[in-house]
């Protein structure tokens, strides 16, 4: 198998022209500032590289076909990101027009099945979702976002790990080391609510990012290391190739 396979991003028509795919798979990232050592395309590359990676599985092990679609570079940032430079907000409508082009392009083609992977916390599709699933009663739509799949509590060190922490940091280190200079990064120290319900998620409005931190990050990122990325990331891969595999070949009910 070659990655041109089941990658678009390096695929060509000599590849795909009369394939059957099971299900498509769609990074979903943004364009925004990481700390100071991390690439703004983070949110981007790494649900790229984890669902090429968990596609490769389940062909591997169930025959279960998907592609990987470029990821999309567009999210939604809190107050005080937008400023910052090169941070490109997207509003919700701009997102949900471009997943319902994608939708319809994808329909056109016998697609029925597609999996979107986020690498932003800033995204939300749910509502896009139910909204797609009236238009198209028998196209399945799924998201998830990376990061969630397994906690990463059980093997990273750090309290809080938000944005461009330990977490983040690792995973990269692990994919991209060259893309990575740890002695560049700020501690991101994080300041948090004045109001203790915020805090403790009695309810919820978007953080005002220039009070929050003052190096874009949330959560230190200094005791990261590609070997706990490697250990926090495979296990990711494995649901996520499972899920390929059940979704690929099942029913939802």
């Amino acid at each position: 198998m070659e990655k041109r396979d089941i990658d678009l991003s390096v695929s060509c028509y000599g590849k795909t022209r009369g394939v059957k795919y099971d299900v498509v798979i769609l990074p979903w990232g943004a364009t925004e500032p990481h700390n100071l050592h991390l690439p703004y395309l983070t949110d981007c590359i790494l649900p790229h590289d984890i669902a090429v990676d968990a596609a490769t599985l389940a062909l591997q092990r169930s025959g279960v076909r998907c592609m990987v679609m470029p990821p999309v570079p567009f999210g939604a940032h809190n107050p005080g990101q937008r400023q910052l430079p090169f941070c490109i907000h997207t509003r919700y409508s701009t997102q949900q027009a471009i997943l319902e082009d994608i939708v319809s392009s994808l329909y056109v083609q016998g697609i029925r099945k597609l999996l979107i992977v986020s690498g932003h916390g800033g995204n939300s599709f749910k509502g896009m979702i139910r909204d797609l699933s009236v238009t198209y009663p028998d196209f399945l739509i799924l998201c998830t976002e990376w990061y969630t799949i397994v906690p990463a509590k059980d093997y990273f060190e750090a309290e809080i790990d938000d944005h461009a922490g330990e977490t983040e940091t690792s995973v990269m280190m692990y994919y991209h080391p060259e893309l990575v200079n740890l002695a560049e990064a700020g501690d991101g120290d994080s300041r948090p609510f004045a109001i203790a319900s915020l805090n403790e998620k009695v309810a919820w409005t978007p953080r005002h990012w220039d009070k929050t931190t003052t190096d874009s990050g949330v959560g230190n990122p200094k005791k990261a290391t590609a070997e706990k990325g490697e250990r926090y990331v495979k296990q990711v891969v494995e649901k996520l190739a499972r899920l390929l595999e059940e979704v690929g070949v099942g029913e939802l009910y």
